[in-house]
């Protein structure tokens, strides 16, 4: 127990210590955890702790990470992805297969450890990859999507790698297993992930020992249907039953009982246990119980992975590495180099563009951690010699190590140098002017252009995203780029005689100051204005704009009718009680925009925290009145005007 509880110790320390200063210089969090595995190696030498079993252990963050990213996709989203997803993703594994294979028989090695060694090293990191886009915020990407259906095609390539391996067993490394078995023969071992790797394969559980290749395949299709009729018809009732209990603790239990069970099945038939649990989380992309199931299963996916990487740093053999530097480093960059080469052209022939080539073709261009159970599979079957599969498991660590560095690079100084080329690229000339000029061609510009021309009015459309611009025109749509705080470009644009002007750009603070300009500049001008909160309503209303949208107000009014209708009020009463909410809410705006500083912090404002607490207890009670007589049929209810 006390060992156990002071190698917990020593993980959670340097993980708490390295992350928060890792993430303070702007490094990210994988990077930290890879940093504190290497700095606590020496004192786990020390303690004679075995890193690869705890490895082992910590991949299963790596299944939870799938899982919950198929709980965030569609089957139809998924479906929609099959291009990339064979085409890119399937292209990047047999092409890095090659180029690596290519390289090692120029060095040497036989075409069958070449073919194996392009096998091992065509994979890349899942965890890190993933983990870092979600951080960054760049999983929604085009370069972020890419990497996912990149790294989902390799999920699904490792199925036939590991029935391709022992097909490649040479004559003379079986003689040399054997004779390690009966004792004839000695051999050092690094890094222990082969006897743990054999050790693994002699005792595991497999309900496709034994049988043919048509057999084998089956029972995997056997195990996915099971997941894809569990996930449809099992799931629901389970959880309602649990739910009975009314215990968070068990729902939490069965949440992971589940993803176990899957990873479980799909190791006895061979197949990989994170495929397995994304299909799971496809299948219940659309159940009731997703957000529940995603806020219990996220903490547990969190601390495997921070442990995961932390092994991946600690089980660097330094001892290997440093008697061989300049080869491993060599091999390490010259890995990077083919793959990330490999997957910028196929970025490019798969229509990426601008930084979203380099995000793919760095993010992905390093080994993965599937890469160590390959191996220990490989030396095994007698396929790799040790040897040659010590130097290749610090590949894989080394290139793990390296990718947050390349991220950082693709942060600090590709993607500003895309974005600068975006800002000198040169304004349109505006050469029609419309009576409606809509700044901003985001979700909302979009939406107001088509309802303006659906009714026969002309608009002028003006943007600042040149790759949104360009996007518009390769659908036929007609906007123009530039800046429309820029009151030469608005006059090109027509203002003068233009009838509205819409503005839906996403900055807070040009919205304003362009609102601003407008309406002390062209009186005659009907501007409606975009805002971004409850607090930026009372700026616009300060500066004379009285059309003002809240950008979610909108659509949270509507589905709060929606929850009305939901509880059993007929349609047209809960119309009706929407409108009394929106209009007393406008009457509260109102009353509020006269008493907001704006010079002033709300939480500081003596006149506006009055007047809230004064709304709070007349207003809000005759709110609830009016509401409440609509809904029980009272009649409609008259309300004085503004």
């Amino acid at each position: 127990m006390t060992d156990f509880l002071l190698l917990a110790f020593i993980f959670l320390v340097a993980g708490v210590v390295s992350v928060p200063i890792a993430s303070r210089l702007g490094l990210g969090s994988v990077l930290g955890y890879l940093i504190a595995g290497i700095l606590i190696s020496p004192l786990l030498a020390v303690l004679h702790v075995d890193v690869v079993s705890i490895q082992h252990f910590a991949e299963f963050g790596v299944v939870m990470m799938l899982f919950l990213v198929g709980l965030e996709l569609e089957p139809k989203h998924l479906w929609g992805m099959r291009r990339q997803l064979f085409g890119l993703g399937g292209g990047q594994v047999l092409l890095s297969t090659v180029a690596v294979m290519g390289v090692a028989m120029m060095f040497g090695q036989a075409w069958t450890i070449a073919l194996a060694m392009g096998l091992v090293l065509a994979l890349s990191s899942t965890a890190i990859v993933l983990q870092t886009l979600n951080e960054k915020g760049l999983m929604k990407s085009d370069g972020g999507e890419a990497s996912f259906s990149v790294l989902l095609a390799q999920d699904i390539a490792v199925i036939p790698i590991l029935a391709l391996i022992p097909l490649l067993a040479m004559p003379d490394l079986m003689d040399t297993a054997s004779a390690l078995v009966d004792g004839h023969g000695t051999t050092e071992i690094h890094a222990s992930q082969d006897a743990h790797g054999d050790e693994d394969h002699k005792s595991s559980l497999s309900l496709v020992s034994g049988l043919n290749g048509w057999q084998t395949a089956l029972v995997n299709l056997a195990a996915i249907a099971t997941v894809i009729l569990g996930g449809n018809y099992l799931t629901r009732p389970l959880f309602r039953f649990i739910a009975l209990a009314g215990l968070r603790e068990i729902f939490v239990a069965a949440a992971l009982m589940g993803v176990v069970g899957i990873a479980l099945l799909m190791s006895l038939v061979g197949l990989s246990p994170a495929l397995g649990t994304f299909l799971a989380g496809v299948v219940l992309a659309n159940s009731e119980y997703r957000h529940e199931l995603e806020s219990d299963i996220d903490p547990f996916r969190g601390l495997l992975l921070g442990l995961f990487f932390m092994t991946v740093g600690a089980g660097i053999d330094f001892g290997l590495l440093f008697e061989s530097l300049a080869l491993v480093i060599a091999m390490t960059v010259g890995l990077m180099v083919i793959k990330g080469g490999i997957l910028f052209v196929l970025a490019t022939i798969f229509g990426l563009r601008g930084s979203d080539r380099w995000l793919l073709a760095l993010g992905i261009a390093q080994a993965g951690e599937f890469g160590f159970v390959l191996l220990s599979f490989t030396v095994a079957s007698s396929v790799i010699p040790q040897t040659v599969a010590d130097q290749l498991l610090l590949v894989i660590a080394l290139s793990m190590v390296l990718t947050p560095a390349l991220f950082i690079l693709y942060d600090r100084v590709i993607a500003p140098r895309y974005v600068r080329a975006a800002a000198d690229r040169e304004e349109d000339t505006i050469e029609e002017q419309g009576n409606v000029i809509i700044a901003g061609y985001g979700r909302m510009g979009t939406v107001i252009d088509r309802m303006m021309e659906a009714a026969g009015y002309t608009t002028t459309v003006i943007d600042y995203s040149s790759q949104q611009i360009d996007n518009l025109r390769k659908f036929g749509g007609s906007a123009y780029y530039g800046d429309a705080t820029r009151p030469d470009l608005l006059a090109a644009a027509g203002i003068a005689k233009a009838k509205i002007l819409v503005i839906v750009i996403d900055d807070e603070h040009k919205i304003t100051e362009l609102t601003k300009y407008a309406i002390a500049n062209y009186p005659d001008l009907h501007v409606i204005a975009r805002a971004r909160t409850r607090h930026h309503v009372y700026h616009l209303w300060a500066v004379g704009c009285r059309d003002i949208i809240r950008e979610t107000y909108d659509s949270a009014v509507r589905i709060g009718r929606s929850a009305y209708e939901a509880m059993g009020v007929p349609k047209d009463r809960a119309e009706r009680m929407a409108d009394i909410f929106n209009e007393n809410d406008r009457r509260s705006m109102i009353a509020l925009a006269d008493v907001f500083d704006l010079e002033t912090p709300p939480a500081e404002n003596a006149a506006y925290i009055a007047a809230v607490l004064k709304i709070r207890e007349s207003w809000l009670l005759e709110l609830a009145t009016q509401v409440k007589a609509v809904r029980d049929g009272a009649g409609a209810v008259e309300l004085e005007k503004d």
